[in-house]
């Protein structure tokens, strides 16, 4: 009998041994073949995130590749937001309202104020004074008035909301950057000869005919969603040109381009001075107050030159 027992205690040990071994099978087990273990050489080490992207830097107006640059992630990968694109809209079309609609009241309306009938005997209805808002030249009930339609946004809000329209155009391939101002060559003759000798309408018509040559050679009029150009200053050639085919596209200084004008056209074309300016003016959500050891946390770096021609 004790042989007995200890026969069945050895056979018990052996069958939870074998269920134990089956339960780390990645064969009878299918958890585990869902969800293999990663033990010592074949586990992979964690990769860093990106903190650069790469940035083609061209030359205007042929828009031939120069060189590349590495430009941070907090500046031009960031994820589509459309509630702050939203918000910043509203804030720039809000700002832009003057406001300054205006209607007089029957108080304010010039006359007598006197009544004009009796007010019984006539057979007609009751009326008051010329200023009734229910007579012709009148009052006006509650007419507009002057008032002040800006809206609130708070200022880090905003300027993400300038990133992210930027990060948007570039990871649509939207966003072209040029090294080089963006000028507007002029034949000799133009600039040698007096206006008096010029016929008329023939600067106007040279830029206007090279300019929509242009913007069909490189795929940027207005069968492609038409061209935003961002300059750092005022650029006379360019904005003249572009102001003669407002259909093939718009020229602005970089101190008059909103949230809305870069996500209007199909493409944005920017010199990388403005860039670079644009970008330092709306990073504020970028920089810290907090000072460590006497020492403040600097924003992202701008752009780096990696690879050149």
């Amino acid at each position: 009998m004790a042989s007995r027992g200890l026969s069945l205690g050895i056979l018990n040990d052996a069958m939870a041994a074998i269920k134990a071994s089956s339960a780390l099978d990645p064969g009878t087990n299918p958890r585990l073949c869902l969800f293999p273990l990663r033990l010592g050489v074949d586990a992979q080490p964690p990769q860093p995130p990106v903190s650069t992207v790469p940035v083609t830097i061209h030359n205007f107006p042929t828009l031939e590749p120069v060189h590349l640059e590495h430009w941070s992630v907090q500046h031009l990968y960031l994820p589509l937001r459309r509630d702050i694109l939203h918000h910043a809209v509203v804030y720039e079309g809000d700002k832009t309202r003057q406001g300054s609609a205006s209607s007089k009241t029957r108080w304010e309306v010039h006359g007598s104020h006197r009544k004009t009938v009796p007010q019984k005997g006539t057979g007609r209805a009751r009326r008051g004074d010329r200023q009734s808002p229910l007579l012709r030249g009148g009052g006006k009930s509650f007419g507009p008035h002057p008032r002040d339609f800006s809206s609130k946004l708070n200022r880090k809000v905003y300027d993400k909301a300038w990133r992210t329209a930027l990060s948007h155009r570039y990871r649509q391939g939207e966003l072209i950057i040029c090294g080089n101002a963006m000028n507007l060559g002029l034949p000799r003759d133009f600039v040698l000869a007096p206006d008096k000798v010029l016929r008329d309408g023939l600067r106007e018509s040279y830029l206007e005919k090279y300019m929509r040559g242009v913007m069909d050679r490189l795929c940027l009029g207005r069968d492609y969603g038409r061209t935003l150009f961002v300059t750092s200053e005022r650029r006379d050639v360019l904005f003249e040109a572009m102001g003669l085919v407002p259909s093939e596209g718009v020229a602005l200084d970089m101190d008059d381009v909103d949230v809305k004008d870069l996500l209007q056209t199909g493409k944005v074309i920017m010199e990388r001075a403005g860039l670079e300016e644009l970008l330092r003016r709306h990073q504020s959500d970028l920089m810290s107050n907090v000072v460590v050891n006497g020492l403040v946390r600097p924003p992202p770096a701008m752009g780096e030159r990696v690879l050149w021609r």
